[in-house]
């Protein structure tokens, strides 16, 4: 049998998919679509995801695909400096176009023995105490323990199990292409220069290596009734026309797509053996550049936890923080998403909002705060009371023989010591000890979850061993179930 199907083989599925395989688990990815996506939708990475990629060793071939930069802006595109003294070691952006990232995520996934089975359409899923019954389109059934939406927002997933999906319709819709223009550069630059003072939700920007390509966004007319029809080249003439006052002269399009404005929030993200992630269990407009980020830092949080489910160690309850923690996550994104939204507004109150708050960011620290909201270095779960660290991702610090991530690429907890005298000796399967010190660490040890959170810190043997079980199942010397 299956040990996890995932239904849906974008970044979120893929990502999941190859921390399953981490552990040992038997993973099939199902994508509807016969080839990947050329659609551009996310143009980069932000730090929490970057981060992400550190922790599992794959920063360095996505460097290489990308470009970095500091460019503030993030936050409603109010124009202000990249904020200093943020809490990572990876302080910028990461620009990297959506295919690159799919490509570059399946060439892991597949490196770590995912198996992918494109033009693989789901139409129908049952579950009973033991597993899940998946049936394709073509009439296969596959049989599994777990299964996993990562089926975007129109997840049919989702729509199976008749999870609620409350939230608000989109209100306003935006074309969104890679096209060729026939207008010179500086005509571009100046007219989209002029426009964006009172409208935000337009651009033209080069793509590629001078290949006289641009991907252009353009506010819409109104919102289609067939939200899954891509616009014709002639509806962005006419909209670049009303908008820019001129069409460019794009012509030759790659693609062409549309989206919305909907802000929904899925009532559960488990039902059973099936759970959801990504955009399959949220959506909101891509103000801030979040969406992508947010899925695949859904399935870092959930795919050590279905793995330890997988393989029979995972203490009762871990498997529910899943939906604990991320959903008030998401719930977040929605609301900084809306505001934002009414900040783009050409009205004169949220006119009048976006001056105070251009004003209020200003101050380093309201500039750092909405930038570290936005890159998701500012999440903190919710582990109960205790040190300061305790419920966040410690950053990347420095050790005398090399670097945090750099000891966290296999996906296991880790303690790191800096005493000497602390013991995993009951979880050594699941958690790595390392006496190693760092001067960016005012604490003498942390013990880390497999997705970087510091779940205790602290000095007494004692306070440990009774908060490893929480995390890491039972003691497999002494047969301890506590907490279990």
């Amino acid at each position: 049998m299956i040990d996890v199907i995932i239904v849906g083989g974008g970044p979120t599925g893929l990502m999941l998919a190859a921390e399953l395989r981490l552990h040992d688990v038997r993973v099939v990815v199902l994508e509807r679509d016969p080839e990947p996506t050329t659609v551009v939708r996310s143009l980069g990475l932000h730090v929490r995801s970057i981060e992400v990629m550190a922790q599992r060793g794959l920063l360095e071939r996505f460097l290489a695909a990308g470009r970095t930069f500091q460019l503030g802006g993030y936050f409603a595109g109010i124009a202000k400096a990249w904020p200093q003294r943020m809490d990572t070691a990876h302080g910028y952006i990461l620009g990297i176009p959506q295919p690159v990232t799919e490509r570059l995520l399946t060439e892991h996934a597949l490196e770590t023995g995912v198996e992918i089975r494109r033009g693989s359409d789901l139409v129908g899923l049952s579950q009973d105490e033991d597993g899940v019954t998946a049936e394709l389109a073509d009439g296969t059934r596959l049989r599994s323990r777990w299964l996993v939406g990562c089926d975007g927002g129109r997840s049919t997933v989702r729509k199976l199990l008749g999870v609620g999906f409350p939230g608000e319709p989109s209100r306003n819709e935006t074309l969104l292409g890679v096209m060729e223009l026939t207008a010179p550069a500086d005509e571009v630059v100046a007219v989209m220069t002029e426009v964006r003072k009172t409208q935000l939700r337009f651009g033209a920007g080069p793509v590629g290596d001078g290949d006289g390509l641009y991907r252009v966004v353009v506010p819409a007319a109104g919102v289609a009734e067939d939200r899954t029809a891509p616009p014709t080249i002639e509806e962005f003439r006419q909209q670049l026309r009303a908008t820019a006052g001129t069409d460019f002269g794009v012509h030759s399009p790659r693609w062409l797509s549309r989206f919305g404005d909907a802000t929904r929030l899925a009532e559960r993200y488990r039902v059973g053996r099936v759970l959801l992630a990504g955009d399959a269990a949220h959506v909101h407009p891509p103000l801030g550049g979040q969406g992508l980020n947010l899925g695949l830092q859904d399935v870092f949080n959930l795919g050590w936890k279905l793995a330890a489910r997988v393989g029979g160690w995972a203490p009762a309850g871990l498997l529910d923080t899943y939906e604990a923690e991320r959903r008030p996550v998401a719930a977040d994104v929605l609301d900084n998403t809306r505001a934002q939204t009414e900040l783009m507004s050409l009205e004169a109150g949220p006119q009048a909002v976006r001056r105070l708050l251009a004003e209020l960011m200003d101050f380093e620290e309201v500039n750092r705060h909405l930038i570290e909201k936005i890159t998701a270095i500012s999440v903190r779960y919710d582990f109960g009371e205790g040190h300061e660290l305790l419920g966040r991702r410690l950053r990347d610090v420095r050790l005398r023989r090399g670097s945090l991530y750099g000891l966290m690429h296999a996906g296991r907890g880790l303690l790191l010591d800096q005493t000497g005298g602390l013991s995993v000796a009951g979880w050594a399967d699941r958690v790595d000890h390392v006496v190693d010190v760092s001067e960016e660490l005012d604490v003498p040890a942390v013990l880390l979850r497999p997705d970087g959170h510091v779940a205790w810190v602290g000095d007494d043997q004692r306070e440990l061993l009774d908060r490893l079980p929480r995390w890491f199942g039972a003691d497999t010397v002494c047969g301890s179930s506590a907490h279990s």
